[in-house]
């Protein structure tokens, strides 16, 4: 797996590598962390998790 040190947003293929499942179950993952994006009033990308936050809840 190669991820750009730059890269500001995950896409599905990138969680999907990283918590090593399928690409529909990273959409899953990727749209209830977008929700609590939401919930919190943060504007978010559909499809896409900001890496700083995906690594956030992971590591917590």
């Amino acid at each position: 797996m190669v991820l750009k040190s730059d890269q500001t947003f995950y896409n599905a293929k990138d969680v999907s590598e990283i918590l090593g499942v399928s690409v529909t179950s990273a959409y899953r993952v990727i749209k209830r962390l977008n929700e609590e994006l939401e919930a919190k009033g943060y504007l978010f990308i559909r499809g896409k998790i900001s890496k700083k936050f995906f690594d956030q809840k992971l590591y917590q």
